[in-house]
Protein backbone atom coordinates (compact mmCIF):
# COMPACT_ATOMS: atom_id res chain seq x y z
CA UNK A 1 0.00 0.00 0.00
CA UNK A 2 2.53 2.47 1.00
CA UNK A 3 4.90 1.37 -2.12
CA UNK A 4 1.57 2.36 -4.49
CA UNK A 5 0.89 5.60 -2.73
CA UNK A 6 4.90 6.58 -3.09
CA UNK A 7 4.73 5.51 -7.12
CA UNK A 8 1.70 7.69 -7.21
CA UNK A 9 3.21 10.58 -5.02
CA UNK A 10 6.19 10.45 -7.32
CA UNK A 11 4.04 10.50 -10.49
CA UNK A 12 2.20 13.65 -9.34
CA UNK A 13 5.83 15.64 -8.78
CA UNK A 14 6.87 14.47 -12.26
CA UNK A 15 3.50 15.78 -13.64
CA UNK A 16 3.79 19.43 -11.58
CA UNK A 17 7.65 19.67 -12.38
CA UNK A 18 6.63 19.43 -15.79
CA UNK A 19 4.13 21.49 -15.77
CA UNK A 20 6.48 24.17 -14.32
CA UNK A 21 9.07 23.76 -16.43
CA UNK A 22 6.67 24.56 -19.44
CA UNK A 23 5.58 27.69 -17.89
CA UNK A 24 8.93 28.42 -17.70
CA UNK A 25 9.29 28.06 -21.34
CA UNK A 26 6.01 29.24 -22.54
CA UNK A 27 6.76 32.51 -20.28
CA UNK A 28 10.47 33.19 -22.22
CA UNK A 29 9.37 33.35 -25.39
CA UNK A 30 5.98 35.48 -24.69
CA UNK A 31 5.97 39.01 -24.47
CA UNK A 32 6.38 43.19 -26.12
CA UNK A 33 8.71 40.85 -28.32
CA UNK A 34 8.35 37.12 -28.98
CA UNK A 35 10.89 34.69 -29.36
CA UNK A 36 10.12 31.32 -31.07
CA UNK A 37 10.61 28.59 -29.14
CA UNK A 38 13.06 26.61 -31.40
CA UNK A 39 15.37 29.62 -31.05
CA UNK A 40 15.53 30.27 -27.24
CA UNK A 41 18.22 27.45 -26.43
CA UNK A 42 20.53 28.60 -28.97
CA UNK A 43 19.76 32.43 -27.84
CA UNK A 44 20.97 31.75 -24.47
CA UNK A 45 23.78 29.16 -25.14
CA UNK A 46 25.29 31.05 -28.78
CA UNK A 47 24.14 34.62 -27.94
CA UNK A 48 23.09 34.96 -31.52
CA UNK A 49 21.18 37.81 -31.33
CA UNK A 50 22.13 40.41 -29.20
CA UNK A 51 18.75 42.05 -28.13
CA UNK A 52 16.76 38.74 -27.84
CA UNK A 53 19.25 37.43 -25.73
CA UNK A 54 19.49 40.64 -23.83
CA UNK A 55 15.68 40.53 -23.50
CA UNK A 56 16.01 36.79 -21.96
CA UNK A 57 18.95 37.35 -19.69
CA UNK A 58 18.09 40.52 -18.42
CA UNK A 59 14.51 40.61 -18.52
CA UNK A 60 12.44 37.38 -18.47
CA UNK A 61 14.60 35.20 -16.83
CA UNK A 62 14.90 37.21 -13.51
CA UNK A 63 11.31 37.98 -13.39
CA UNK A 64 11.04 33.84 -13.67
CA UNK A 65 13.17 33.12 -11.29
CA UNK A 66 11.72 35.64 -8.55
CA UNK A 67 8.16 34.50 -9.91
CA UNK A 68 9.00 31.01 -9.14
CA UNK A 69 10.23 31.92 -5.47
CA UNK A 70 7.90 34.29 -4.45
CA UNK A 71 5.12 32.01 -5.78
CA UNK A 72 6.30 28.53 -3.80
CA UNK A 73 7.25 30.77 -0.93
CA UNK A 74 3.70 32.08 -0.62
CA UNK A 75 2.04 28.56 -1.53
CA UNK A 76 4.60 27.10 1.38
CA UNK A 77 3.46 29.51 3.87
CA UNK A 78 0.07 29.47 3.20
CA UNK A 79 -0.46 25.28 3.72
CA UNK A 80 1.75 25.71 6.77
CA UNK A 81 -0.64 28.39 8.54
CA UNK A 82 -3.66 26.27 7.42
CA UNK A 83 -1.91 23.26 9.06
CA UNK A 84 -1.32 25.39 12.39
CA UNK A 85 -4.88 26.55 12.56
CA UNK A 86 -6.67 23.42 10.78
CA UNK A 87 -8.54 26.23 8.58
CA UNK A 88 -8.28 25.58 5.04
CA UNK A 89 -9.36 29.41 4.88
CA UNK A 90 -6.48 30.93 6.41
CA UNK A 91 -4.10 32.37 4.07
CA UNK A 92 -0.46 34.07 4.33
CA UNK A 93 -1.85 37.84 4.68
CA UNK A 94 -4.57 36.55 7.19
CA UNK A 95 -2.11 37.74 10.36
CA UNK A 96 -1.78 41.35 9.07
CA UNK A 97 2.14 40.47 7.63
CA UNK A 98 1.05 41.90 4.19
CA UNK A 99 -0.72 44.71 6.00
CA UNK A 100 2.30 45.47 7.96
CA UNK A 101 4.90 45.27 5.10
CA UNK A 102 2.56 47.43 2.92
CA UNK A 103 2.39 50.50 5.75
CA UNK A 104 6.45 49.85 6.32
CA UNK A 105 6.79 50.77 2.24
CA UNK A 106 3.98 53.61 2.48
CA UNK A 107 5.87 55.05 4.87
CA UNK A 108 9.15 55.09 2.63
CA UNK A 109 7.93 56.32 0.00
CA UNK A 110 6.14 59.44 1.33
CA UNK A 111 9.30 60.22 3.55
CA UNK A 112 11.53 59.74 0.31
CA UNK A 113 13.86 57.13 1.56
CA UNK A 114 13.96 55.77 -1.96
CA UNK A 115 15.58 58.50 -3.06
CA UNK A 116 17.57 59.96 -0.76
CA UNK A 117 18.81 55.93 0.46
CA UNK A 118 18.48 53.97 -2.01
CA UNK A 119 16.02 51.50 -3.97
CA UNK A 120 16.62 48.25 -1.19
CA UNK A 121 14.84 50.64 1.10
CA UNK A 122 11.38 49.70 -0.31
CA UNK A 123 12.35 46.44 0.03
CA UNK A 124 14.01 46.80 3.39
CA UNK A 125 10.90 48.60 4.67
CA UNK A 126 8.61 46.45 4.16
CA UNK A 127 10.29 43.80 6.02
CA UNK A 128 10.83 45.51 8.91
CA UNK A 129 7.26 46.47 8.54
CA UNK A 130 6.02 42.89 8.43
CA UNK A 131 8.68 41.69 11.13
CA UNK A 132 6.93 44.58 13.44
CA UNK A 133 3.36 43.46 12.54
CA UNK A 134 4.55 39.48 13.42
CA UNK A 135 5.97 40.66 16.83
CA UNK A 136 2.87 42.33 17.79
CA UNK A 137 0.58 39.75 16.61
CA UNK A 138 2.95 37.26 18.70
CA UNK A 139 3.15 39.36 21.68
CA UNK A 140 -0.47 39.47 21.87
CA UNK A 141 -1.23 35.98 20.99
CA UNK A 142 0.77 34.33 23.99
CA UNK A 143 -0.63 33.68 27.25
CA UNK A 144 1.38 32.02 29.95
CA UNK A 145 4.33 31.05 27.54
CA UNK A 146 1.39 29.54 25.30
CA UNK A 147 0.16 30.16 21.83
CA UNK A 148 -3.46 30.85 21.38
CA UNK A 149 -4.04 30.04 17.44
CA UNK A 150 -7.44 31.17 17.65
CA UNK A 151 -6.53 34.26 19.54
CA UNK A 152 -3.58 35.28 16.92
CA UNK A 153 -5.67 34.70 14.14
CA UNK A 154 -8.13 37.34 15.16
CA UNK A 155 -5.33 39.56 16.23
CA UNK A 156 -3.51 39.42 12.88
CA UNK A 157 -7.37 40.00 11.45
CA UNK A 158 -7.49 43.29 13.32
CA UNK A 159 -3.94 44.40 13.13
CA UNK A 160 -4.46 43.89 9.42
CA UNK A 161 -7.33 46.01 9.14
CA UNK A 162 -5.33 48.89 11.52
CA UNK A 163 -2.68 49.00 8.64
CA UNK A 164 -4.60 49.44 5.81
CA UNK A 165 -6.43 52.28 7.87
CA UNK A 166 -2.99 54.01 8.28
CA UNK A 167 -2.47 53.27 4.82
CA UNK A 168 -5.43 54.99 3.49
CA UNK A 169 -4.94 58.00 6.11
CA UNK A 170 -0.96 58.25 4.30
CA UNK A 171 -2.49 57.79 0.62
CA UNK A 172 -5.45 60.49 1.61
CA UNK A 173 -2.68 63.52 2.66
CA UNK A 174 0.18 62.83 -0.26
CA UNK A 175 1.64 63.74 -3.16
CA UNK A 176 -0.45 61.83 -6.33
CA UNK A 177 2.81 60.81 -7.54
CA UNK A 178 3.88 59.16 -3.72
CA UNK A 179 0.23 57.95 -4.25
CA UNK A 180 0.85 56.46 -7.37
CA UNK A 181 3.74 54.99 -6.34
CA UNK A 182 1.79 53.05 -2.91
CA UNK A 183 -1.06 51.56 -5.09
CA UNK A 184 1.28 50.11 -8.19
CA UNK A 185 3.31 48.40 -5.17
CA UNK A 186 0.48 47.21 -3.35
CA UNK A 187 -1.00 45.76 -6.38
CA UNK A 188 2.45 43.81 -6.70
CA UNK A 189 4.98 43.46 -9.29
CA UNK A 190 7.71 41.02 -9.99
CA UNK A 191 9.97 44.44 -11.96
CA UNK A 192 12.19 43.17 -9.84
CA UNK A 193 16.14 44.75 -11.35
CA UNK A 194 18.25 44.21 -7.91
CA UNK A 195 19.47 40.32 -8.45
CA UNK A 196 21.17 40.98 -4.93
CA UNK A 197 17.39 40.93 -3.83
CA UNK A 198 16.08 37.84 -6.51
CA UNK A 199 18.94 35.80 -5.25
CA UNK A 200 18.04 36.72 -1.40
CA UNK A 201 14.27 35.28 -2.33
CA UNK A 202 15.50 31.89 -3.73
CA UNK A 203 18.39 31.33 -0.78
CA UNK A 204 15.31 31.74 1.52
CA UNK A 205 12.45 29.99 -0.25
CA UNK A 206 14.56 27.15 -1.02
CA UNK A 207 15.74 27.20 2.49
CA UNK A 208 12.54 27.38 4.34
CA UNK A 209 11.05 24.66 1.94
CA UNK A 210 13.68 22.27 3.32
CA UNK A 211 13.30 23.11 6.84
CA UNK A 212 9.81 22.56 6.95
CA UNK A 213 10.33 18.91 6.35
CA UNK A 214 11.44 19.02 9.69
CA UNK A 215 7.97 19.50 10.72
CA UNK A 216 6.45 16.94 8.54
CA UNK A 217 5.09 15.01 11.74
CA UNK A 218 4.11 18.06 13.95
CA UNK A 219 2.01 19.27 11.05
CA UNK A 220 0.68 15.57 10.56
CA UNK A 221 -0.09 15.20 13.79
CA UNK A 222 -1.96 18.60 14.07
CA UNK A 223 -4.41 18.07 11.61
CA UNK A 224 -6.13 16.18 14.57
CA UNK A 225 -5.79 18.61 16.70
CA UNK A 226 -3.32 20.24 19.78
CA UNK A 227 -4.65 17.68 22.28
CA UNK A 228 -4.21 14.59 19.94
CA UNK A 229 -0.79 15.78 18.71
CA UNK A 230 0.07 15.92 22.42
CA UNK A 231 -0.73 12.68 23.36
CA UNK A 232 1.27 11.48 20.07
CA UNK A 233 3.88 12.97 21.59
CA UNK A 234 4.46 16.44 19.74
CA UNK A 235 5.65 19.41 21.45
CA UNK A 236 2.81 21.46 20.03
CA UNK A 237 3.93 24.81 21.36
CA UNK A 238 7.33 24.73 20.28
CA UNK A 239 6.34 23.86 16.59
CA UNK A 240 3.71 25.82 16.36
CA UNK A 241 6.16 28.74 17.24
CA UNK A 242 8.64 27.92 14.70
CA UNK A 243 6.07 27.14 12.09
CA UNK A 244 5.11 30.83 12.55
CA UNK A 245 8.12 31.60 12.12
CA UNK A 246 9.00 30.07 8.99
CA UNK A 247 5.53 31.06 7.63
CA UNK A 248 6.21 35.05 8.81
CA UNK A 249 9.37 35.11 7.07
CA UNK A 250 8.30 33.63 3.63
CA UNK A 251 5.12 35.93 3.58
CA UNK A 252 7.70 39.42 4.80
CA UNK A 253 10.32 38.56 2.26
CA UNK A 254 7.69 37.87 -0.61
CA UNK A 255 5.50 40.99 0.37
CA UNK A 256 9.14 43.38 0.80
CA UNK A 257 10.56 42.12 -2.80
CA UNK A 258 7.33 41.85 -5.31
CA UNK A 259 4.43 43.69 -3.36
CA UNK A 260 0.83 41.88 -2.11
CA UNK A 261 -0.21 39.44 -4.35
CA UNK A 262 -2.96 37.73 -3.19
CA UNK A 263 -4.73 34.40 -3.73
CA UNK A 264 -1.85 32.43 -4.28
CA UNK A 265 -1.49 31.15 -0.81
CA UNK A 266 -5.14 30.25 -0.08
CA UNK A 267 -6.24 29.00 -3.70
CA UNK A 268 -2.90 26.62 -4.60
CA UNK A 269 -3.29 24.63 -1.19
CA UNK A 270 -6.50 24.02 -1.77
CA UNK A 271 -5.92 22.81 -5.19
CA UNK A 272 -2.97 20.54 -3.98
CA UNK A 273 -5.50 19.15 -1.16
CA UNK A 274 -8.20 17.93 -3.69
CA UNK A 275 -5.41 16.45 -5.46
CA UNK A 276 -2.90 14.50 -3.39
CA UNK A 277 -4.17 14.68 -0.37
CA UNK A 278 -3.86 16.29 3.30
CA UNK A 279 -0.67 14.23 4.08
CA UNK A 280 2.15 16.97 4.53
CA UNK A 281 5.31 14.55 2.57
CA UNK A 282 3.52 15.55 -0.15
CA UNK A 283 1.32 18.87 -0.33
CA UNK A 284 4.33 20.98 1.04
CA UNK A 285 6.87 20.46 -2.33
CA UNK A 286 3.64 19.87 -4.73
CA UNK A 287 2.30 23.10 -3.42
CA UNK A 288 5.87 25.05 -3.35
CA UNK A 289 6.11 23.77 -7.16
CA UNK A 290 2.69 24.83 -8.63
CA UNK A 291 2.79 27.65 -6.17
CA UNK A 292 5.90 29.06 -8.59
CA UNK A 293 4.16 27.75 -11.86
CA UNK A 294 1.21 29.68 -11.16
CA UNK A 295 3.22 32.75 -10.46
CA UNK A 296 5.29 32.72 -13.09
CA UNK A 297 1.97 31.64 -15.59
CA UNK A 298 -0.02 35.07 -14.27
CA UNK A 299 2.89 37.35 -14.66
CA UNK A 300 3.01 36.66 -18.48
CA UNK A 301 -0.44 37.09 -18.67
CA UNK A 302 0.03 40.32 -16.98
CA UNK A 303 3.00 41.42 -19.38
CA UNK A 304 0.96 40.57 -22.46
CA UNK A 305 -2.76 41.01 -22.23
CA UNK A 306 -2.29 44.98 -22.78
CA UNK A 307 1.24 45.17 -24.33
CA UNK A 308 3.13 47.16 -24.16
CA UNK A 309 1.25 48.00 -21.14
CA UNK A 310 1.79 45.94 -18.04
CA UNK A 311 -0.61 44.67 -15.64
CA UNK A 312 0.41 44.07 -11.63
CA UNK A 313 0.46 40.48 -11.48
CA UNK A 314 -1.79 40.92 -8.31
CA UNK A 315 -4.42 41.80 -10.52
CA UNK A 316 -4.02 38.76 -12.64
CA UNK A 317 -3.86 36.27 -9.46
CA UNK A 318 -6.76 38.19 -7.91
CA UNK A 319 -9.03 37.34 -10.62
CA UNK A 320 -8.11 33.80 -11.43
CA UNK A 321 -7.67 33.01 -7.62
CA UNK A 322 -11.19 34.24 -6.62
CA UNK A 323 -12.64 32.41 -9.85
CA UNK A 324 -11.56 28.91 -8.91
CA UNK A 325 -11.62 29.55 -5.26
CA UNK A 326 -15.88 29.73 -6.08
CA UNK A 327 -15.28 26.84 -8.45
CA UNK A 328 -13.97 24.74 -5.39
CA UNK A 329 -16.67 26.10 -3.52
CA UNK A 330 -19.87 25.13 -5.71
CA UNK A 331 -17.92 21.95 -6.14
CA UNK A 332 -17.92 20.98 -2.73
CA UNK A 333 -21.25 22.01 -2.41
CA UNK A 334 -22.81 20.16 -5.04
CA UNK A 335 -20.43 16.89 -3.64
CA UNK A 336 -22.36 17.60 0.02
CA UNK A 337 -25.52 17.78 -1.31
CA UNK A 338 -24.74 14.62 -3.22
CA UNK A 339 -23.65 12.87 0.04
Amino acid sequence: MNRSKYIKWGLWLITFLLIAVMTVIFSLAKGEIDIPLSKIYNILINRNNDLEYTVLKEIRLPRIILGLSVGGALSLAGVILQGIYRNPLVEPYTLGISGGAALGVAFAIVAGLNFSVGSFMLPASGFVGALITVFLVYILSVRKGKIHTQNMLLIGVMVSFIASSAIMFIMATTTNENLHNIVFWVMGSLDETNKDLIKVAVIVSMLCLLISYIFIDPLNALRLGEDKARHLGINTDLSIKLLFIISSLLTGMCVSIAGVIGFVGLIIPQFMRLIVGSDFRILLISSFLTGGGFIVFCDTLARTIVAPNELPVGVITGIIGGISFIAILINLNKNTKNI
